[in-house]
C-alpha cells in the first residue's frame, strides 16, 4: 500500500481556500451592515434638520401669536414663514433625491435616449443659475463659443443629463471662489463621442477626498457644505446616471488651483 499526500493536499487547499471566501464573505457582510447603518443615520439626520428648522419657525409665529395680542408684526411673519417654507422645499429635495438614488441603484430607472443639442442644454442651464453666479461673483463660459460649434448634438436621456450638468455647475459655483470665480463647461467632439468637462478655478479637493465625493452624504467640509445647503446626494445621482450612459465621471483636482469633472456622451445613432 502506498500513501499518497496529494488528494490531502488537494483537500486542504480546497476547505483553506473555501474557509478564505467565507471570510471575505463575512468580511464583506459586516462592511455592508456598517453602511447600512451609517446611511440610515445620514437620512435622519438629513430629515431632520430642515424639520426641525420649519417646526421651529412656524411655532415660534405661534406662540407670539398665543402670548401677545398684537401678535407679530406682518415683517417678521413673512420672514419667518418664508424661512419654515424654504426649510420645507429643502426636505422635499431631499426626499426626491433619496427616491431617485434608490431607483438608480436598483436600475429601475430607464435612460430615454434622443437626439438633443448639448449647447442649447449647456445655454438653458447657464440661464437658470445666472443670478446665484452673479450673487457669487462667479462667470460661466461655455467652450467651445456657440459661432465655432453652433450645436452638437448626442444621444441620451435629456432630463437626466440636464440634472447632472445642474449639479456639477453648482457645485462649482458653490465651492468655488468666492469673488473672482470662473466656471468653465467644454464640450469636446471627437469621433467616439462628446466629452462634457465642467471646470472651476476653486480651492481643489485634497486626494484622500477625490474617491468619496461621489458617496452619498459625504462632505468634505460638513460646516462649509451645509451653509451651501443641497441635500448632499448629488454627484452621487450624477454618478448612477452617467454609469447608466456606459461612462465614467472622472475628476482631476489640484488644491488651490481647482477642480475639473468630466465624462463622455455619445453620439446619436
Amino acid at each position: 500500500f502506498l500513501f499518497r499526500p496529494e488528494p490531502l493536499k488537494r483537500l486542504r487547499d480546497e476547505i483553506l481556500e473555501t474557509a478564505e471566501r467565507r471570510q471575505q464573505e463575512f468580511d464583506e457582510l459586516k462592511r455592508l451592515q456598517v453602511l447600512r447603518r451609517e446611511f440610515l443615520a445620514d437620512v435622519s439626520h438629513e430629515l431632520k434638520t430642515p424639520l426641525f428648522a420649519a417646526q421651529g419657525f412656524v411655532h415660534t409665529i405661534l406662540d407670539e401669536e398665543e402670548g401677545d395680542e398684537e401678535g407679530m408684526d406682518p415683517a417678521t411673519r413673512r420672514k419667518f414663514l418664508q424661512k419654515a417654507a424654504t426649510s420645507l422645499d429643502a426636505l422635499d429635495t431631499l426626499v426626491q433625491d433619496l427616491v431617485t438614488i434608490s431607483q438608480l441603484e436598483k436600475g429601475v430607472i430607464r435612460m430615454r435616449r434622443q437626439r438633443f443639442d448639448l449647447v442649447a442644454l449647456v445655454r438653458e442651464i447657464f440661464e437658470l443659475l445666472e443670478q446665484q453666479a452673479q450673487k457669487r461673483s462667479t462667470t460661466l463660459e461655455l467652450l467651445p463659443a456657440q459661432s465655432t460649434e453652433p450645436e452638437i448634438f448626442v444621444g441620451a436621456d435629456r432630463n437626466r443629463i440636464r440634472q447632472v450638468l445642474i449639479n456639477l455647475i453648482d457645485n462649482a459655483i458653490k465651492y468655488g471662489r468666492e469673488q473672482g470665480g470662473h466656471v468653465v463647461v467644454k464640450l469636446t467632439p471627437s469621433r467616439h463621442g462628446i466629452r462634457v468637462a465642467v471646470r472651476d478655478n476653486g480651492t481643489g479637493i485634497a486626494p484622500e477626498h477625490q474617491d468619496r465625493i461621489f458617496e452619498r452624504f459625504y462632505r468634505i467640509e460638513k460646516s462649509r457644505s451645509r451653509a451651501a445647503g443641497g441635500s448632499g446626494l448629488g454627484l452621487a445621482i450624477s454618478k448612477h446616471i452617467v454609469e447608466a450612459h456606459k461612462s465614467t465621471i472622472h475628476i482631476r483636482s489640484v488644491v488651490g488651483e481647482g477642480t475639473t469633472m468630466e465624462f463622455k456622451l455619445p453620439r446619436p445613432k
